[in-house]
């Protein structure tokens, strides 16, 4: 069986994270193993409380997975610290297997989820050793200094500051965009470049408030279909079709935003 390492934090919640990596993985028949990066208090109503895990012991869990089972890919998404990802690309550095970068910077409310002073340490050592980065528009503006983000155009000229950042290949999820020439408010744009090409996936907006999770899902489906052998862009196609279903069986759950599910 194929085996993704997810590295992130624990949501408490069940609906993102660790948990819903996991539950991705299982779900496409692949074998996940993890590192908890950071542990929260958190419900369908928000993150109440955040305590990170010491970067000593992220290298512990790392180690132990990497030195016994063979990884065939690997995903990231909450890392909370800079010395959280200092030890992180440590034990990347060097490796050959694929590597999707979830940034995850805010939860779907808005509490931080990564330090600020961490965020040009992500960008500067991180991000080179990843095969895909997948932010949304929000994480986009932060990470490339465009706060205008608003026609498809941006969208494109965000792409490439970040490939000039050093990324090999950036997905631009466009759920939070509203539309640009030639296409309709109903439909999403996720857009892929890879330095050479652009290529922009569309598919239907689906009306559910239930949404969280779905960032954290869909790079590990990405994750998941690498580790089973896909090249990239059939990988980021399939999850794309995988992210659609699960946001079509996303449910209320608790008082808040309810998950999306796989």
């Amino acid at each position: 069986m194929p085996v993704a390492l997810t590295i992130a934090g624990s949501d408490s919640g069940g609906g993102a994270g660790i948990q819903a990596d996991l539950r991705t993985f299982s779900s496409l028949g692949v074998w996940g193993v993890s590192a908890i990066t950071a542990l929260t208090a958190q419900n369908t109503m928000g993150v109440q409380k955040v305590l990170g895990v010491s970067a000593e012991f992220i290298n512990d869990q790392l180690r132990s997975v990497l030195e016994d089972i063979p990884v065939d890919a690997v995903k990231t998404g909450m890392l909370w610290s800079r010395e959280s990802i200092e030890i992180i690309t440590d034990n990347l550095t060097g490796r050959n297997f694929p590597l999707v970068i979830d940034p995850v910077l805010f939860a779907k409310r808005g509490e931080q989820l990564l330090l600020s002073e961490a965020r040009s340490y992500l960008i500067e050592h991180l991000f080179p050793l990843a095969t895909i980065v997948t932010p949304n528009i929000p994480e986009a503006q932060m990470l490339t200094d465009l706060n205008d983000i608003t026609t498809f155009e941006k969208m494109l000229e965000a792409a490439q500051r970040l490939i000039d950042c050093g990324v090999k290949c950036v997905l631009l999820k466009g759920g939070h965009f509203k539309g640009a020439e030639g296409h309709s408010s109903s439909c999403i744009i996720d857009l892929y470049y890879d330095g050479k090409e652009f290529i922009p996936f569309e598919k239907k907006r689906i009306q559910t408030n239930h949404l969280h999770g779905v960032g954290c899902t869909f790079a590990s489906a990405i994750a998941a279909f690498l580790a089973k052998g896909y090249e990239l862009k059939v990988s980021v196609q399939f999850a794309q079709e995988f992210i659609s279903k699960a946001i079509e069986g996303s449910f209320a759950l608790g008082k808040g935003i309810g998950p999306v599910y796989p």
